[in-house]
């Protein structure tokens, strides 16, 4: 009878210390899988960006690298686990305090990534929305420009090389960060087509103008007046009247778009004869393409031009941005030659 009590207690025993190691070994694991496993250094929220095509040894690196997880390889027992190294996926996925492996790894694997704000403005050139544009997402500039040279491409989707930037409207989007440049391309063309509503459509054909042309102009207006939006329907405006009056638009920043020399702060005799169909100055009519990338404050000011007699306009003399404006050219020259002797006193001679 002893015999026996003593091997059940021993199997009670023996059936306790089971429980308490299954006990153990089920709050390790479950730390493992549920516990934050965020570096508690980690005040806000960290952006791990995974490109297209990369394996999991690249995420494991990048993760390492950046110091974020306070245990590498329970993270990397998880992903086993959940067979994510045949199933990673690009993108930018945040990684916030209190966030646990499974939550992790799930977010991962399912390409639930977090998109960003993606913001252009103050561009000149296609090449400089390019660089801009690659700052924010995956691609490089080159397959951007690529693309925007690709006269096939633009063709079918009514545009060319040279005025495809009027199709991209400035403002703030929400993209995944590895959209293709195809995918952007398409994304951009959409909201333009969105901006274009029939709203601005009528007011563009009561101008009798074409949306390339409502831009282009935009774009004169826009380096005319970069700094004060209320004036910009009155500049506007004075191109709209030269327009009717089949004058030429005579705009400096046209000159210097064509010379491609953007610091030019003075035009001079010798730059009137500058070859190009942006000199406004030589040639007559709006010019083929946007001279910049117009806000959408600039297009409007042309879509809701202020009607006025003036015909003539130059900068205040005082530096402050806004212009004088005249009906005639004498009352213009008066205000010509003060802003020209203001220049003079800088020392500004080009």
């Amino acid at each position: 009878m002893n015999k026996k009590k003593r091997i059940i207690k021993a199997m009670y025993i023996i059936a306790g210390l089971l429980l308490i190691t299954a006990l153990f070994a089920g709050y390790f694991f479950y730390n493992m899988i549920y516990a934050n496993n965020v570096s508690n250094q980690l005040k806000q929220p960290y952006y791990l960006y995974i490109k297209n095509n990369s394996d999991i040894n690249t995420v494991m690196d990048s993760l390492k690298t950046a110091n974020v997880l306070v245990d590498m390889q329970s993270f990397k027992w998880v992903c086993d686990k959940k067979n994510y190294s045949k199933k990673v996926k690009g993108g930018r996925y945040e990684i916030i305090p209190g966030m646990s492996n499974n939550e992790l790894v799930n977010n991962l694997r399912s390409g639930n990534q977090k998109p960003i704000k993606l913001t252009f403005n103050s561009i000149r050139t296609k090449y400089e929305l390019a660089k801009k544009i690659s700052e924010q997402l995956s691609f490089d500039s080159l397959e951007l420009i690529n693309l925007l040279n690709n006269k096939d491409f633009l063709k079918k989707q009514g545009f060319t090389p040279e005025n495809v930037i009027s199709m991209f409207i400035p403002n703030t989007y929400e993209f995944y960060w590895n959209k293709s440049p195809e995918s952007f391309f398409e994304k951009m063309q959409q909201e333009y087509q969105k901006f274009w509503n029939k709203e601005r459509l009528d007011k563009l054909n009561r101008l009798n103008m074409t949306r390339l042309q409502a831009s282009t102009l935009a774009s004169i207006v826009q380096a005319e007046q970069s700094v004060h939006n209320d004036e910009k329907a009155r500049v506007a405006g004075v191109y709209i009247n030269r327009l009717k009056k089949e004058m030429h638009l005579e705009s400096c920043p046209t000159v210097f778009y064509a010379m491609g020399d953007f610091s030019r702060r003075r035009l001079l005799n010798r730059d009137l004869e500058f070859e190009s169909p942006y000199n406004t100055y030589k040639y007559g009519g709006i010019p083929p393409a946007p001279i910049n990338l117009p806000e959408i404050s600039s297009i409007d000011a042309v879509l809701n031009y202020e009607k006025h007699n003036y015909i003539f306009f130059c900068a205040k003399e005082d530096f402050s941005g806004y212009h004088y404006f005249s009906t005639n050219l004498k009352q213009h020259n008066i205000y010509a030659r003060r802003i020209q002797l203001a220049l003079n006193k800088k020392g500004i001679k080009q």
